[in-house]
């Protein structure tokens, strides 16, 4: 049953060996490396499969995955439970679901460099599996997410990749994110679990099989570990080694930082045995596929006499994928043995559904096979070099629309392929016309086939985190085989409503402390129709507000966004419970009330986020020198100074700190991570302390530690912010807290601040609190988390020469872009301060 695997000892001063599979090289010498027909012929290697598990876009272990997918061809993927929208964000000002649908798309750009499939427990923007922000229990998580919805997805994708082996990205302790160890502990019930049929018995229903998970690892430390695998080995085809490919896929999670140089050089991975299927845990392994059936050889070798006919089949099967590999780097070659390959391999199949066997599970087998399949149709495409080019004339499309599409077919190889067919796959409700009769393909000919696509009136808008509503089908024909494989378009295909409505100002809040003023409102009317279009616009408003006319819009075929602009006063009783403004647009008969986000990144290629048009809004009392000027130094992540504006506080963003006068403002502020997208405020941070020192007011919102923050000179007496970051922060946005000062001006002056001012509060209460400062420093609260944890430095107070400066780490954007009153106060109060 075991594969007799090449044990490479590269470090003898180890407890344990060091085990390396035998890693199959392509013939290099005298040929150009072609990376895309290796990557989709060294899988056929082995029938192993591997699912690394774990919270969120960029929690894979890409060093490891590099090594197994890329260097041992091991079929593996990423088992991610949400989509990280509780991240911040480095690229750009999205946020929540904009975010999130930056992070997946980051993930399966990055999963292509490693050759890893990526799966997702949450399905949609409005998942109960979402990134709530950090945590630190698992119970907490998962009674947020839903413990049994995500249980179920967890086992039901368990059950359909059928992985051999399986390992979380974190061990279940205290210094882990909440997130990570609640799909840590789901990832270990799953052992067990995945295979009883009384676990959702409803999925066996549906046509899913119950599957044992053969082996799970967790990561470990040297003493930990059961196996230490070296995965640092050069691979030539990539001209690096698989730790670097991995940092060169983990560079494309650009909105969270990643990615970083690696030297070439040993690389052990150390991995701890904690469950297995396949005989007892022992003290140290040799490899981790002992116990496996690392190929078909193996499994043959398995089976009894008695089946004896399935065993020669499969024998043939490995033979005939072994010699696919050896064709390499000929394309013709290549082609050809894939196709021997899959006639082999579709006979076995075909043994194997007949065969009635007593020690072997059916289901088993005729999944790896299926997977073997696959495999060799991806081959097969590559080798023919078949490219396949969708154009979609309007890859926007409005319900009720219809567009042509284009596909091109070009045989870029050396071989005549035949019964060339190409499909759209749509939703089945989409009409399609248009000529697929089957053709040849000779080398270096190209052909177009032509299609028109209707999507019906009541067609479900785009959602994000589906597969594309379009695609081309290619099947064809080369010697006896045929074999038939997926091609995506170039662009992201939506549908989108008729028009989008996006508000400026996006959220409204009325300060009651001031005379009501007449605003502006204008809406941004985009019209997704591709056709000439009238749409009446309105405002719907709260009650007790007097009503605007509607105002209509027309747009000719060539016009695709205008902006109408609506006026309207608050009246002067307004509670302090939150209310909407819904722009709506009626277009022929129909009320359509949704806003477009487009998200577009060179990186990721552009998609869609559809959400309500709803203006957000709040009434509350805040209280503002109206004669002071405030100076902020933006860094790009948050949009303080935005929201403080349009409560009509004098806000100037400094656009670049060296030549700004700041004698002109009473206080200057720092927006969140500044020292870290904003070099000018890096090179001259002196600058500021010397206004500070002459009298001015500084007032610095959070930084991390490893952004530009060195802890004895960048705050004006040493203050260092906490590590490791996962402690220094309290997660629970309800915290208990306690005023330490309650007679303080920062309390008190403009706006008396009550236990009111700190209900309501979202996401969390601080993140990266300092752990040391210095005790010209005054202190103002304690905070206390979920787990007893408390901190006091959530803001800090320094006298400075004759100025003043504050370093606050509680999340202050969060609080204001949300409309939390009491974060607009209190941060009020902190940027008014003036020592009297």
């Amino acid at each position: 049953m075991f594969k007799k695997l090449m044990v490479s000892l590269l470090c003898l001063t180890l407890a344990f060996p060091i085990a390396t599979p035998s890693v199959t090289k392509a013939k290099t010498s005298d040929m150009q490396h072609n990376q895309e027909l290796w990557s989709a012929v060294k899988p056929l290697d082995t029938i192993t499969s591997f699912l690394n598990t774990g919270a969120h876009p960029d929690d894979e272990r890409s060093h490891l995955l590099a090594y197994l997918s890329r260097g041992l061809g091991v079929h593996t993927a990423s088992l991610i439970a949400n989509r990280g929208e509780g991240g911040q964000n480095e690229i750009g000002e999205e946020l929540g679901n904009g975010l999130g649908i930056i992070r997946s798309r980051e993930m399966i750009e990055a999963s292509k460099v490693t050759g890893v499939k990526v799966f997702h427990l949450s399905e949609t923007t409005s998942d109960e599996i979402y990134d709530f922000g950090f945590s630190k229990a698992p119970g907490d998580t998962l009674s947020k997410w839903g413990e049994e919805l995500t249980y179920e997805r967890f086992i039901r994708r368990i059950r359909t990749y059928k992985p051999d082996i399986v390992m979380p990205s974190f061990r279940d302790v205290e210094s882990q994110h909440g997130h990570h160890r609640a799909i840590t502990r789901l990832s270990l019930k799953a052992f067990e679990d995945a295979a009883d049929p009384t676990v959702f018995p409803e999925q066996l229903e549906e046509g899913l099989t119950t599957w044992q998970i053969k082996k799970l690892y967790l990561p470990a430390s040297k003493e930990q570990a059961t196996l230490g695998i070296e995965i640092g080995e050069y691979d030539p085809i990539y001209e690096m080694t698989y730790p670097q490919l991995g940092e060169k896929s983990r560079y494309l999670h650009k909105s969270q930082g990643m990615g970083n140089e690696v030297e070439p050089g040993s690389r052990i991975e150390y991995l701890e045995l904690v469950k297995s299927a396949v005989g007892d845990i022992p003290e140290q392994e040799e490899s981790l596929f002992e116990g496996l059936y690392y190929d078909f050889n193996d499994y043959a070798a398995s089976l009894k006499k008695s089946d004896n006919k399935v065993k020669g089949a499969l024998k043939q099967v490995q033979k005939e994928l072994e010699e696919v590999v050896d064709a390499y780097p000929s394309n013709s070659n290549v082609l050809k043995e894939t196709h021997e390959a899959l006639d082999k391999l579709r006979k076995a199949e075909k043994k194997v559904e007949r065969f009635s066997f007593k020690h072997v599970d059916k289901t088993d087998l005729l999944h790896r096979l299926d997977v073997k399949e696959e495999q060799l149709q991806e081959v097969s495409k590559v080798a023919a070099g078949l490219e396949v080019t969708t154009s979609v004339e309007k890859p926007v499309l409005a319900q009720g629309t219809e567009t042509n599409v284009t596909v091109e077919l070009s045989n870029n190889g050396e071989q005549t392929l035949k019964k060339v067919a190409p499909t759209l796959n749509t939703p089945a409700e989409w009409v399609v016309d248009g000529d697929a009769n089957a053709i040849q393909l000779a080398p270096g000919e190209k052909k177009t086939v032509e299609f028109s696509v209707q999507v019906p009136e009541d067609a479900p808008y785009y959602n994000p985190y589906d597969e594309s509503v379009l695609s081309t089908e290619v099947s064809y024909q080369y010697g006896k085989e045929q074999v038939s494989t997926t091609f995506q378009p170039e662009e992201t295909i939506a549908v989108l409503p008729e028009v989008g409505l996006k508000a400026n100002p996006e959220t409204l809040a009325v300060n009651t402390a001031q005379p009501r003023k007449a605003m502006t409102f204008d809406i941004t009317v985009t019209n997704y129709t591709h056709a000439s279009l009238e749409a009446d616009v309105s405002l719907q408003l709260p009650e007790g507000w007097e009503n605007v006319q509607s105002k209509t819009v027309t747009f000719a075929a060539s016009e695709t966004e205008k902006t109408v602009s609506f006026t309207i006063t608050p009246p002067e009783q307004l509670t302090d419970e939150p209310f909407k403004i819904v722009p709506t647009a009626t277009v022929n008969g129909k009320e359509i009330k949704e806003s477009v986000q487009v998200i577009s990144y060179d990186h990721i290629g552009t998609f869609y986020n559809i959400q309500p048009a709803d203006v957000r809004g709040v009434a509350f009392n805040l209280k503002f020198p109206e004669d002071k000027k405030i100076g902020y130094v933006d860094s790009g992540f948050d949009q303080v100074a935005e929201k403080l504006s349009e409560v009509e506080m004098d806000i100037t963003k400094i656009e670049d700190l060296g030549s700004a006068d700041l004698s002109q403002f009473d206080t200057v502020v720092t927006g969140i991570r500044a020292y870290l997208s904003r070099a000018d405020l890096v090179e001259h941070n002196q600058k500021l302390l010397d206004y500070a020192k002459n009298g001015g007011h500084v007032v610095v919102q959070y930084n991390k530690p490893w952004d530009n923050w060195n802890a004895k000179t960048t705050a004006p007496y040493p203050l260092t912010i906490g590590q490791p970051s996962i402690e220094w922060r309290v997660t629970d946005e309800a915290s208990e807290y306690n005023i330490l000062q309650p007679e303080h001006e920062l309390f008190n002056q403009p706006n008396v601040i009550t236990e009111k001012d700190w209900d309501g509060w979202i996401q969390e209460r601080g993140l990266y609190y300092p752990m040391e400062w210095s005790s010209e420093y005054e202190t103002f609260l304690t905070m206390t988390d979920l787990d007893g944890d408390q901190f006091e430095g959530g803001i800090l107070l320094a006298d400075y020469g004759e100025g003043s400066y504050i370093y606050t780490n509680l999340v202050w954007y969060r609080q204001i872009q949300n409309l939390v009153p009491g974060g607009y106060r209190i941060f009020t109060n902190l940027i008014s301060y003036d020592g009297e």
